[in-house]
């Protein structure tokens, strides 16, 4: 007997199983599942014999932050030359934390790690690169919500590992990104012309980068093009609340009836939830197809646009598009975007319909309050601040 809608959203939700496609040249192993993401990094910098690039958002104090740290240090002793780099903003992870990694030979770096202008600028990338040969990035970050299973508070999130030529763009872009870290009197001017002119791309894969520039970021700037011109959209994505301009291109393609967006319907920052529904009238209006995902929070970004994928650390808001440091690679490949439009069908089995009856009895006065309050903050303010700051939603 096939499971309910009911169940799918409860304790029956399991994760998908881990799959791999070639496109575009490269070589990608996804990884859905919390347990198969923590085995496959645990993998990853086991296996490593010359060289580790780590960087991470948030890197906690917990269980599973623990036993990455210790890898790190045990790939250290062996020999291979460690570098990590935590965003000083996000990371719970104490100096004294980390020391048993510098003890055995390797190093951690802090971004933004002093009250400045470049301390506004969030360091949100996801990379680990093993002898500057194979890589895995994504929305996750180090805690033990990222690999834990859906019914135990986990994260519904996505992990790549990738192998083929767009590993040396990632290695070059780490590169850059160290050495401004390191630099203590680096300039923020330094990081929004690396944002603004660096770029890598072979063929159809590309690496995307977003943060703050005088213009767009190749990030911004390519996802609103592509827009524009789109004619088949899917969005899988933790936080939505993208700013006009890309809500009328959206609308554009719904009207067309190739849209679908699949929301946040549990989160630990629940403001987020707000904001995306703050949104919903138009998009319902303009003929979108809205799902809200059930069964643990969110936390995947995903965006499959005609032929297009994009997969990487950047959500679909006001600070990814325009003031956090991003990665997203971008493959055109009619394949895999099959394949990851099928990705984004599991998942909705396990979501509720936002149908136009159903929005307008939730959308209240005072909720829809609520949820433009919670548009404002996290449009302005960074989540860390903003999570604290849930309006009851």
């Amino acid at each position: 007997m096939a499971a309910t809608h009911a169940q799918l959203a409860g304790s029956d939700y399991r994760d998908p199983p881990p799959f791999r496609a070639d496109a575009a040249g490269q070589e990608l192993v996804f990884y859905p599942g919390g347990e198969d993401r923590l085995a496959a990094l645990f993998r990853l910098v086991e296996d490593a014999r010359e060289r580790l690039d780590v960087c991470f958002y948030i890197f906690a104090q917990d269980d599973v932050s623990t036993r990455f740290r210790d890898k790190l240090c045990e790939a250290a002793r062996r020999g291979v030359a460690v570098t990590l780099i935590i965003d000083r903003f996000g990371a719970a992870a104490t100096d004294a934390f980390l020391q048993p990694l510098v003890d055995c030979g390797g190093r951690f770096l802090c971004f933004s790690a002093r009250w400045s202008r470049r301390y506004l600028i969030r360091n949100h990338q996801k990379i680990v690169i093993a002898d500057d040969r194979r890589a895995m990035f994504g929305g996750f970050n180090i805690a033990d919500d990222y690999f834990a299973p859906p019914g135990q508070g986990g994260w519904n999130d996505l992990a790549i590992v990738i192998e083929g030529s767009a590993v040396a763009g990632l290695v070059d872009w780490f590169a850059r990104l160290k050495g401004w870290t390191e630099d203590e009197h680096a300039q923020f001017r330094a990081i929004r012309r690396a944002v603004r002119h660096w770029s890598w791309r072979e063929g159809d894969a590309r690496w995307l980068i977003g943060g703050p520039t005088r213009g767009l970021s190749s990030w911004a700037k390519d996802i609103s093009d592509d827009l524009e011109q789109g004619e088949r959209l899917d969005i899988f994505m933790a936080y939505f609340s993208p700013p006009k301009k890309l809500r009328r291109r959206i609308g554009r393609i719904a009207e067309k009836g190739r849209t679908r967006l699949l929301m946040a319907g549990k989160s630990d920052n629940r403001a987020t939830i707000g904001a995306a529904r703050a949104l919903y009238g138009e998009l319902l209006d303009h003929g979108a197809c809205i799902w809200e995902f059930e069964p643990c929070k969110l936390h995947t970004k995903l965006i499959v646009l005609d032929d297009a994928v994009y997969l990487g650390s950047a959500n679909f808001d006001m600070r990814s598009l325009f003031l956090n440091l991003e990665l997203v690679l971008k493959i055109e490949d009619a394949a895999l975007a099959d394949r990851m439009r099928e990705f984004v069908s599991h998942h909705l089995a396990a979501s509720e319909r936002i149908t136009p009856e159903l929005h307008a009895s939730r959308a209240t006065l005072f909720n829809r309050m609520r949820w433009w309050a919670g548009w404002l903050l996290v449009s302005v303010v960074d989540y860390t601040v903003s999570r604290r700051l849930n309006l009851g939603i």
